[in-house]
């Protein structure tokens, strides 16, 4: 089975988020049930630099106002076929914003072409590739199942990352993308008067996707839909929640080279170097108390406002908190004042790290996911395999992914974490405490982190629920 994988970012060629993540591994985890998967990728300098001995496509004298080649080969174990079109994608830094930060302003025209030609590679209109299905990913690629749904061509999956991005443009987009006039309507891209490309590939898409089965339950309710719930109701017999798995080579507590000390699950008493480094890097004071981790993206989704308000009374309760990531100015300056106001007790890094993010993985005593809606997240996935105990919303993945800490799930020995809802200060407060009171009790902590580190957090079961998404839509039994 020939799939063309196209998503905007790949690990690890060009990452941004958990969608670069999820590309990278599909390929691999779904090689053993006979897919053969080839990644359609932008030709960012990154990209474009890891490319091994490519073969030319297909050549484009004008491709959107500019030459263009398409170019296939090898790049850091994967197969792709990159669009290397310099007046697109010749742009260094984040693929989606310019150095002000802002979006490129011609982030419609990009994708478009992007997801165009992803649609027409798919069809068999380059040189002798084509696939059986295209497996899209989020909006800069939904729209390649709008001109599959137009054209004629394969079948084709959408996979909704996080719902929240949409590609929504001015309505005289919709004059330059080469679709018929029918595909401006409530029944396609038409969006509040405006184009979508996201709802042009929710309403074309053979199948849907997304990545925990409760996130497939909240995005058709108006609280998590944002705006979509009506389009993905519609579609519900075609959507179908598969939670990510992650790359258990990379997040591999026993191998990872930027521990300080190496574990598994039977010498955990190990991880106490990695919290001497974590503290030393972070320059809080030494000490066995619990270290509260936070590696993600300093957003309102992420509920991190709700837990810099709570910082005073963890420091107060004897915590500590080591926080990596980057985001929002009035969460980033929060935490930094909150550093300030308690040296030693609270280390702040705003600038992303990937080693670091495994040393405080493998150092922290638990891993913070508060937020308001989380897809699937891979955060706590990480926590499970590195012993770090994730403290979660009952959201999404996130209540998809940890057996909350609960007396019945104690008693029975089968929790992995904590969970709290509703996502407030109060809850989250209840659940930080909580957290600390299991932490003074070793025996029951310990017990969490090995049924955690055991937890197949892997690819394994994620691939073969893939693999059979892709018979069904070739068998006409997507639902």
């Amino acid at each position: 089975m020939k799939v063309l994988s196209v998503a905007a970012e790949i690990y690890p060629l060009i990452k941004t988020g958990g969608l670069a993540d999820v590309a990278g591994a599909l390929p691999a985890a779904l090689a053993p049930h006979d897919v053969e998967m080839t990644s359609f990728v932008p030709g960012y300098p990154s990209v474009l630099q890891a490319l091994v001995n490519p073969q030319e496509l297909h050549r484009f004298e004008n491709l959107s106002g500019g030459p263009a080649v398409l170019r296939m080969g090898k790049a850091k174990g994967l197969d792709v076929i990159v669009l290397d079109a310099p007046h697109l994608f010749n742009r260094p830094g984040n693929p989606y914003l310019g150095p002000d930060g802002k979006d490129w302003p011609d982030n419609a025209r990009r994708f478009a072409v992007y997801s165009e030609t992803a649609a027409e590679l798919a069809r068999g209109s380059y040189a002798s590739y084509s696939a059986d299905i295209l497996h899209a990913h989020d909006w800069q690629a939904a729209l390649a199942c709008a001109y599959l749904r137009y054209r004629g061509g394969p079948k084709s999956l959408l996979t909704i990352h996080n719902i929240a991005f949409q590609g929504v443009f001015a309505p005289e987009t919709f004059m330059s993308l080469n679709l018929p006039q029918e595909a401006y309507s409530l029944d396609g891209l038409e969006f509040y008067g405006n184009v979508s490309y996201l709802k042009g590939g929710l309403d074309s898409a053979t199948a849907l996707s997304t990545v925990s089965p409760t996130y497939a339950q909240e995005i058709c309710t108006p609280n998590y839909g944002m705006g979509l719930e009506g389009v993905l109701q519609a579609r519900r017999t075609v959507l179908s929640g598969i939670v990510n798995g992650i790359d258990a080579d990379v997040w591999n507590p026993t191998t990872d080279v930027n521990l300080a000390e190496r574990f598994d699950d039977k010498s955990i008493d190990k991880r106490r170097a990695n919290k001497r480094q974590m503290e030393k890097l972070f320059g809080l004071e030494p000490g066995d108390g619990i270290i509260h981790g936070v590696v993600s993206r300093l957003t309102w989704q992420k509920g991190l406002d709700i837990f810099v308000s709570l910082l005073d009374g963890v420091v107060a309760q004897g915590g500590r908190v080591v926080v990596l990531g980057n985001g929002e100015p009035n969460i980033e300056q929060g935490f930094r004042a909150a550093a300030l106001k308690h040296p030693n007790r609270i280390g702040v890094t705003t600038s992303y790290s990937e080693p670091l993010s495994h040393l405080i993985q493998g150092g922290a005593d638990t891993m913070l996911v508060p937020s308001r809606f989380e897809p699937c997240g891979l955060t706590q996935l990480y926590g499970l395999r590195y012993g770090c105990v994730p403290v979660v919303a009952r959201v999404g993945g996130l209540a998809d992914t940890i057996i909350d800490a609960n007396d019945a799930a104690l008693a029975a020995q089968v929790a992995t974490g904590l969970q709290f809802s509703p996502v407030d200060g109060i809850t989250l407060q209840s659940a930080l405490a909580r957290a600390a009171w299991i932490y003074s009790q070793p025996t029951i902590w310990r017990g969490i982190q090995q049924r955690g580190m055991a937890s197949d957090v892997s690819w394994r079961r994620s691939a073969q629920a893939y693999s059979k998404l892709y018979q069904n839509i070739l068998s006409d039994r997507a639902a």
